[in-house]
């Protein structure tokens, strides 16, 4: 259809001539009521924000020479972080001499990482940046969880067989 037949077809409607793809050969047009046509996609922008989940980072620190139970109470807190679908930043810095005992600051990190394993992946394993050791603990999607829940179920079922 040429351009002026469309235009003419769109002024009889009333409505607009829209240029749907204008690279195609030919052009390809819509007759459509334009501010009804944008009024929807800002609608259906809105609703895509409304479902759109932000995840933050949260830092939680620890020492070397943390105590067991200061961990645990670390760990519940970074629980509820992952929980909520948030990141967990955990840091270790180091003070003056304490670089010396970079195997204790390991071990404190993986030991945290244990603690949290039921609620969270380790992203980034734990690396030194400058004076501290950086490790983030990501929260399990759906599928680690459902795979988590089915290998579970799976176990006691291995036993009794065993047991038999």
């Amino acid at each position: 259809m040429t351009l002026e037949d469309a235009l003419n077809l769109a002024s009889e409607k009333k409505l607009d001539l829209v240029n749907i793809a204008p690279t195609a050969n030919p052009p390809v047009c819509k007759i459509l009521d334009y501010g009804k046509y944008r009024y929807e996609l800002q609608k259906k922008e809105k609703e895509a924000k409304k479902k759109q989940r932000v995840t933050h980072v949260k830092e939680i620190r620890l020492s070397t020479f943390i105590e067991e139970h200061d961990i645990n109470v670390k760990a519940h807190t970074a629980s509820k972080f992952l929980k909520d679908g948030d990141k967990v930043k955990v840091s270790l810095r180091f003070r003056g001499r304490e670089k010396d005992y970079a195997s204790k600051g390991l071990a404190v990190m993986n030991r945290f990482a244990e603690i949290v394993a039921e609620l969270g992946t380790v992203e980034k394993k734990p690396e030194f940046e400058g004076r501290s050791l950086i490790m983030i603990v990501a929260p399990k999607t759906d599928k680690e969880k459902l795979e988590k829940e089915r290998l579970e179920k799976e176990k006691p079922e291995n036993d009794k067989e065993s047991a038999n």
